[in-house]
C-alpha cells in the first residue's frame, strides 16, 4: 500500500512538472507561429506598462484629458473672479501723462501747445544732447599747439594757385601742334598720324569686288614707326577688312624725335577697293 501511494504521488508530481512545461511549449509555439497573437500580446504588454507607470508615478502623460482640462479652466476662472471681486486691478496700472485735449483750435495752435508741453521739451533736450555727443565724437577738437611748436609750423600752401601756375607753365612749354602733311591729307589720314612722315607704303593688293567699296580703318603706330594695331572703324565685309588690316601692317612711318613724348599715335585712313 505504501509503495502504491509513493508511486501515485510520484506520478502526480511528474504530471505537475510536465504540465507547465508542455503548456509553456504550446504558448511559445503559438507566439512564434501566429502573428496576430504576437500583436495582441505586444499591445497588452504596452498597456500594462503605461498603466503601471501612471500608477507608480514613473511616467507622466503629456496629453491632458478634455474633461480634466475643462475642470482646470473652470477652477482658474472662478479663482480670478473671486480675486477681481475683492481687489480693483486698475489701481495697479501705471499712470502715464496725457496731453490736454485741445478742441476748437487750429493746427498751428495745437502744434504750439504740443511744443510748449513739458514732455516735448524734455524729449527735445535729450535729442539735442544726443546730437551734441555725436558731433563731439565725429569732430574731436584738435590739440592746441604751444607757442614754440606754433613757430615751427610751416606756412600753408595755396594748392589752387600752384595748380594754376602749373597749367600756365605747361601751356607755355607745350610745342605748337604739328601741321598735317599734304601727302597724308591726300591719302585721307586723320588724327595725330596726319603729321607723321610715311617711309614705306606698298601698293594696295588687287581684290575682286562687284562694286567699289571704301573701308575706314583705325591704326596705332609705335614710336619707332611700326604699325602696332589695326581695327575697322565701322564693321563691314570681313574679307575686305582682313585684306586692309594686312595691308596697313606693312606700312612704315618715321620714328618720333627724341625730344617728343614716346607714345603711340593713332589715325584713321580710308581704304578704297576699286573694280578691276
Amino acid at each position: 500500500m505504501k509503495r502504491e501511494k509513493k508511486r501515485a504521488g510520484g506520478k502526480r508530481l511528474l504530471f505537475l512538472i510536465v504540465l507547465p512545461i508542455v503548456a509553456a511549449g504550446f504558448f511559445l509555439w503559438g507566439l512564434y507561429s501566429i502573428p496576430a497573437l504576437q500583436t495582441h500580446l505586444k499591445r497588452g504588454l504596452q498597456v500594462l506598462t503605461e498603466e503601471a507607470g501612471k500608477m507608480l508615478g514613473l511616467e507622466k502623460s503629456e496629453e491632458v484629458p478634455p474633461e480634466e482640462k475643462r475642470i482646470r479652466e473652470e477652477v482658474i476662472l472662478k479663482k480670478m473672479e473671486e480675486a477681481g471681486a475683492q481687489q480693483d486691478w486698475r489701481s495697479l496700472a501705471p499712470e502715464y501723462p496725457r496731453p490736454k485735449k485741445i478742441e476748437g483750435t487750429t493746427d498751428e495752435a495745437r502744434l504750439k501747445a504740443l511744443r510748449d508741453s513739458p514732455e516735448f521739451k524734455d524729449l527735445e533736450r535729450e535729442y539735442r544732447g544726443y546730437l551734441r555727443k555725436k558731433e563731439d565724437q565725429l569732430l574731436p577738437e584738435p590739440p592746441v599747439p604751444s607757442i614754440k611748436e606754433g613757430s615751427k609750423i610751416p606756412p600753408l600752401r595755396d594748392r589752387g594757385a600752384e595748380k594754376v601756375v602749373e597749367k600756365l607753365l605747361l601751356a607755355k612749354e607745350k610745342p605748337a601742334q604739328e601741321k598735317a602733311l599734304e601727302e597724308n591729307l591726300r591719302l585721307g589720314i586723320k588724327g595725330p598720324l596726319a603729321a607723321r612722315n610715311i617711309l614705306e607704303r606698298p601698293p594696295l593688293p588687287k581684290v575682286k569686288v562687284k562694286v567699289e567699296v571704301e573701308i575706314e580703318m583705325t591704326l596705332w603706330v609705335l614710336p619707332n614707326g611700326m604699325v602696332n594695331r589695326v581695327i575697322p572703324a565701322i564693321k563691314g565685309d570681313a574679307e575686305l577688312e582682313r585684306v586692309a588690316t594686312q595691308y596697313l601692317r606693312q606700312w612704315r612711318f618715321a620714328p618720333l624725335p627724341g625730344d617728343q613724348a614716346q607714345v603711340e599715335q593713332w589715325g584713321t585712313i580710308p581704304i578704297k577697293f576699286k573694280l578691276q
